[in-house]
């Protein structure tokens, strides 16, 4: 069952300006910093607040470190912006597999390694009227059969 909105992701190309943005305009602090090779991507997470099931909502900000990325492409085709949206939830497998039953395509296979050691996977955004959509399960959680 998703819990929550877990990030907002936004392409940007300038990773360091961006975040400074976001931190002299609304206040919003860096809780953490990676650089994903798997996907591609250095990013930073601004925490926006926490919620009851232990989890947060954030702004995740991202920029490509490989023109080729997922990231890379949408920026050079969309410019910077909203890339995606993403779901909270205590067991990414069960849920990616119950939304696959509905007829949406889950892009991967099995779930990823994600930001701040979290699983992930993402939804195809023709199936969710052109929202890229990734669902969460944060670092720490464990699904019930992994």
């Amino acid at each position: 069952m998703l819990t929550r909105i877990d990030h907002i992701g936004i392409a940007c190309h300038d990773l360091d300006a961006t975040v400074e943005f976001y931190r002299a305009t609304y206040g919003f602090e860096v809780t953490h910093t990676e650089v994903n090779e798997e996907q591609g991507v250095r990013e930073a997470m601004l925490r926006i607040n926490g919620t009851s099931d232990g989890g947060a909502s954030y702004l995740q900000l991202l920029e490509p470190v490989r023109e080729d990325s997922a990231v890379g492409k949408w920026l050079a085709k969309n410019g910077e912006g909203v890339h995606h949206i993403a779901f909270g939830t205590a067991d990414v497998d069960a849920d990616a597999a119950d939304i696959r039953e509905k007829g949406v395509r889950v892009l991967y296979d099995e779930p990823r390694r994600g930001s701040m050691g979290s699983r992930i996977t993402f939804l195809h955004p023709k199936d969710c009227h052109g929202v890229l959509t990734e669902l969460v399960t944060s670092a720490g959680v464990e699904s019930p059969e992994h």
